[in-house]
């Protein structure tokens, strides 16, 4: 999972990361209303957690900006005014949820986890392509009877594949989205994940095959299909 953090209180939006970071999620986080509306308007991110007071956009302007541009990204409004007027404010706007702080951080990765299962109100699973599944909760690959754990970079990047089966993913859709924004990572890092979850493909014995799209990106490709 993606999370987006726009809070401008520096301490706490790393704090924040941090915590995200634990769970093993990606967590970038930026520290005005500007940042905040144009990494929002990428549609990068599962969860967008949004301060109310914030230098240049407020929270509720990004809010509607995103609603506006058909962004529905779930928006956790995180916040220390905890006026009735603010909350209701906030999600007549298009927020899903909002906190205010201090908060426990139990009761935050809670509301982060079930936000995510809203998108479409429907709670994936699994996902499947040709003879493999990926177990979305515990990281797991099978094919058949078999199966086998994959790291969290492999796990990532085979999301995105198996959820745009038959699509080319570019490698720096794959930078951005698994290693994130800042990061240093380059075509060699995507490079190496690949051949691992290749090598893990030809363990389980399945016919999938992560093609490469010469100059483009990667594709899963099923011979059978």
């Amino acid at each position: 999972m993606k999370i987006l953090i726009v809070e401008d209180e520096i301490r706490l939006a790393e704090a924040l990361v941090q915590i995200m970071k634990e769970q093993h999620y990606q967590a970038d986080a930026v520290y005005n209303g500007t940042d905040g509306l144009y990494c929002g308007l990428s549609g990068e991110y599962d969860v967008i957690i949004l301060d109310i007071m914030l230098p240049g956009e407020n929270g509720f302007e990004i809010v509607k900006k995103l609603r506006e541009a058909h962004i529905q990204t779930p928006v956790l409004m995180l916040t220390a005014r905890d006026d009735l007027h603010d909350k209701i404010t906030g999600l007549d706007k298009g927020a899903d949820d909002y906190m205010t702080k201090p908060f426990i951080p139990e009761e935050l990765l809670a509301r982060v986890r079930a936000l995510s299962r809203r998108q479409g109100e429907v709670i994936v699973e699994e996902l499947k392509y040709g003879d493999l599944t990926l177990n979305l909760s515990n990281n797991d690959l099978w094919k058949g009877s078999r199966s086998i754990h994959l790291g969290f970079k492999e796990f990532e990047i085979l999301k995105i594949l198996m959820s745009n089966s038959g699509k080319i993913i570019s490698k720096d859709t794959l930078i951005t989205k698994v290693w994130g924004n800042d990061s240093d990572a380059e075509d060699n890092n995507v490079e190496a994940y690949i051949s691992f979850l290749r090598k893990k493909f030809s363990f389980l014995g399945s016919r999938v095959e992560i093609g490469t799209v010469r100059k483009v990106g990667y594709r899963l490709e099923d011979p059978d299909a």
